[in-house]
């Protein structure tokens, strides 16, 4: 994710630091020397990271936009004016503005801020937690000053480095950005989950039939031997290729699985599936950023065996050669996805809620209104009756399904005398059966139970 570095430039930076050999820095000489220390590293291992500098005091300004090159950002840290007072509101009000205009509300950014606040906690408790302080261990040198930058380094800048595997094939790969921890909510003690650095490719598929999945995040698959590919993407610059032309040009002749993998996904018109950890699967893709350069990307999705329902448990997709028929078809004209659930999603079928008295009311109308036209609308009667059973039973509205009941009995004694005797017989059953699951027995009151017609005979 891009990077803003927010350099205190105000008075309190111009403090002196007595350093060994009796030979004065200010604290500001610090700071340039930690960001350089980071600049150089970033520059030679984590080249695709987009990064800004800018200064503030009381007020705020952006010396250098987002860029890669390094070199300016180092040139632009050599030429740092003093100025007044510190003020973090408008930095942060600055850094909002600057991030906002280049890259929106969607990507996040990192902050570094070197500076001597002493409130950095509560700034952190403020934004939500999501960040961590780095300060110097021991007394304020460029020893110290040293180890703290390459405690940020360790944390946030360490190149991800992993292996490709499709079964005897492999490849040294760079995942960048680096991915991310991620915490598994449904678990009773969450635990950071990290990614694997064994990347295990289970299979391929269409791209049609795996569509537009949700991801946690996308990621660039670099190849660490072939210099060339990074480079392609915004790694690196002409003249530090030049300096080493014989390692490219020995990288670039050695044959790389990953390459193979890009070419072979970008021509088939498919994507490979990934085990990035225990059920936890991603997939890798080429994507084209013009007409004549791609990328191997890898989207990562939520952790669990089934991430995409469309497809069912990753671990039991398998080769089409083991299937008894192709499942696409003789011509490719249809697709064994997306599979149907074994069971209707709840927004599939018709739901009762009764969020008002009126909806409930309604509802116990319309069966006293077909128990009252019984036995023509018996099958009617009891389909409306175990909707409302099922629904109260769903709600532990047991109340009802006893006051339902005591309805029907009521409306079994007033029948006229000119009534079908089965209308009786059949009101007395319902009744009983709804006091029954009104008891909470596990026998009467089974959610996928039905209350169905008593069988009666006047035939005769």
């Amino acid at each position: 994710m891009p990077t803003v570095v927010l350099m205190d430039v105000s008075l309190s930076m111009t403090r002196p630091v007595s350093l060994e050999g009796n030979e004065d820095f200010q604290r500001k000489n610090l700071a340039v020397h930690g960001l350089n220390m980071l600049f150089e590293h970033m520059a030679s291992n984590y080249r695709l990271e987009f990064t800004a500098l800018m200064a503030f005091s009381s007020l705020w300004e952006l010396l250098v936009p987002f860029t890669r090159d390094y070199n300016a950002l180092q040139e632009a840290l050599s030429n740092l004016d003093d100025y007044d007072k510190t003020c973090v509101e408008s930095a942060l009000q600055g850094v909002n503005s600057v991030v906002q205009q280049e890259w929106g509300n969607a990507c996040p950014c990192q902050l570094q801020m070197s500076d001597t606040m002493n409130n950095l906690e509560e700034l952190l408790h403020l934004s939500g937690g999501d960040g961590q302080i780095f300060t110097v261990d021991g007394a304020l040198c460029m020893k110290s000053v040293q180890a703290m930058f390459g405690r940020l380094i360790d944390h946030a800048y360490s190149p991800f480095h992993a292996v490709l595997h499709c079964g005897n094939l492999s490849s040294d790969v760079q995942v960048f950005p680096r991915p991310e921890p991620v915490i598994i909510d449904e678990e009773v003690e969450p635990i950071p989950q990290s990614v694997n650095a064994d990347l295990k490719i289970v299979g391929f598929i269409e791209i049609t039939d795996i569509c537009s999945p949700p991801v946690i995040s996308r990621h660039l698959v670099l190849p660490i031997a072939v210099n060339k590919e990074m480079d392609d993407v915004g790694a690196g610059t002409t003249e530090e290729l030049e300096e080493e032309p014989s390692a490219s040009q020995m990288a670039g002749k050695s044959p790389n699985f990953c390459v193979l993998l890009h070419g072979s996904l970008k021509v088939e018109g498919m994507v490979a599936l990934v085990q990035l950890g225990a059920e936890w699967y991603g997939m890798l893709y080429s994507q084209a950023d013009s007409k004549k350069k791609s990328n191997l990307m890898m989207s990562i999705f939520e952790p669990g065996s089934e991430p995409l329902p469309w497809l069912g448990k990753i671990s039991h997709l398998g080769p089409i050669s083991e299937a008894t028929e192709n499942p696409y078809g003789e011509d490719d004209n249809k697709s064994p996805f997306p599979l149907q659930p074994q069971v209707k999603r709840s927004y599939a079928q018709t739901v009762t809620v009764w969020i008002k008295a009126s909806g409930l009311q309604t509802d116990v109308q319309k069966i006293l209104r077909n128990a009252r036209k019984l036995p023509e609308k018996t099958q009617t009667f009891y389909k409306e009756l175990n909707r409302l059973r099922k629904a109260a039973l769903a709600f532990g509205f047991w109340e009802l399904l006893k006051g339902v009941a005591d309805l029907l009995e009521r409306e079994c004694t007033l029948l006229p005398d000119s009534a079908h005797p089965d209308a009786a017989f059949q009101l007395s059953h319902a009744a009983q059966q709804l006091k029954l699951a009104s008891t909470g027995d596990s026998q009467y009151a089974a959610f996928d139970h039905n209350i169905v017609p008593m069988h009666t005979d006047f035939s005769s």
